[in-house]
Order: structure tokens, then sequence, then C-alpha cells
């Protein structure tokens, strides 16, 4: 009987557990100095994190950073792969002390509301480019260097970023919001560091899992016919 009821009580506990991860996305704004609407989308999924900054209204890119987390108590501890905000900070891991309240995130001295759980995306997780297809052949990528090409995906969300950890170097990012429906991959670019005027644009990709490698393929933003293949990342 105390088994059954441990049980029970396990299962009473799952949605409450469940609602307090800060796996998802989350999103936060504010007005700067000529009342322009500020975003802040920061994404969480599996052990990194990415955060965009864009005018809200024009998806005008201002900025990005991002990298590993983990949790510590009542505080993450952020380490910093990339930040145009502020290079000098990639390399370093900064605590800050955060709580979340239902459906608000408390991180720092901001409060973030939250946009999904990661979920419905079959493509939650943080995926860096593996190979490509060329003349019919899938070439490798080697992921372990400090040059490296990340997608991020929460349940609704994604962010690319391109990125150097041995120089600072930051080489460009887009995001917006995503859907994963019988086997098209659908991105609505929110803003895109390279070209704004590219903002509010639909792409369709065909997208499959195999072997757990998201392989993608379709027309780029430029027109170019691509094949992807991206492997998640291990912490």
């Amino acid at each position: 009987m105390k088994k059954v009821l441990f049980t029970l009580l396990g299962l009473l506990c799952l949605p409450a557990i469940h609602a307090q991860s800060i796996q998802g996305a989350w999103t936060t704004t504010q007005s700067d100095s000529n009342g322009i609407e500020i975003e802040h989308v920061l994404i969480f999924a599996g052990d990194y994190f990415s955060e965009g900054i864009f005018e809200k209204y024009t998806g005008k890119f201002l900025g990005t950073k991002g990298g590993g987390f983990k949790s510590n108590d009542d505080a993450l501890d952020l380490h910093y792969e990339y930040s145009t905000t502020d290079p000098e900070s990639v390399g370093t891991t900064d605590s800050v002390a955060f709580k979340i309240n239902g459906e608000a995130l408390e991180l720092g001295e901001w409060t973030w509301k939250r946009l999904d759980d990661g979920t419905p995306g079959d493509l939650h997780g943080a995926w860096l480019i593996s190979g490509r297809k060329r003349d019919g052949e899938i070439v490798k990528r080697d992921t372990s260097g400090p040059r490296k090409t990340m997608k991020i995906l929460s349940g609704t969300r994604f962010q690319w970023i391109a990125y150097n950890t041995e120089t600072k170097q930051f080489m460009g990012t887009g995001g917006g919001t995503y859907t994963t429906l019988d086997g098209k991959y659908t991105e609505n670019i929110g803003f895109f560091s390279r070209d704004d005027s590219r903002v509010g644009a639909s792409l369709q990709f065909d997208y499959e899992l195999q072997d757990g490698d998201w392989h993608h393929s379709g027309l780029s933003s430029k027109g170019d016919t691509i094949y992807e293949v991206w492997s998640l990342r291990n912490p």
C-alpha cells in the first residue's frame, strides 16, 4: 500500500516538476531611450542557451549572447561561447540568481515570460552542423573545433549562430519561430543579423531524423540548394 501511495504522489508531482523546468523559450521587453520596444528571446535547450535581442516591431538585430549553462541551487552558471554585447566575456562564466514562478522566470534583475516549455517541436535541442551533402555524398565536419555553427531550438523558437570560441569572433545569427509538420520544417524569420530585409520571410525545408542526426534539405535564404546534417551537442 505504501509503495502504491508513493507512486501516486510521484505522478501527481510530475506536472509541477515539469512546469518548473527552465527548458524552452522565454521573452521580455524593454524600451530604449527613444521609446523603441526591444525584445529579448532566451532559449534553453539541453545544457545550452542563447539570447537574441532585436527591435520588437521591425526585427532589427541588436545583439546576441549564449553558450552553456548549469543549474546550481538558486543560480545559473552561464558560460559564454559568444557575445556581441561583450566579446571579452567569451570564455568566462557568470553566476546569475534565478527563480521560476509559474510561467515567469526571474533571472537577475529581469523577469521573463514563458513562450514554450520545449514542446511541441520534434527538434528541441542544441545542434551543431556536422555534415553537408556534396556531389551526392555526405561530407562530415568536425564539431570539436573552436569554429562552430549552432542551431538552438525550443518547442516553437529557433536561433542559429556562427562563431569562434578561440578568436571570440561572431559571424552571424538569425532566429524566429518554427514548426515541424509531416516532414516539413518551416522557419519564420524574426531577426537576421546579415540582412534585416529578410525579416518576415518564411522558409520551408524537408527534415528527417536519422540515427539521432537531423537531416535538413531545401533552399537557403539566398535560393541555393542545401543539404545539411546537424548533430545534438553533448555537454
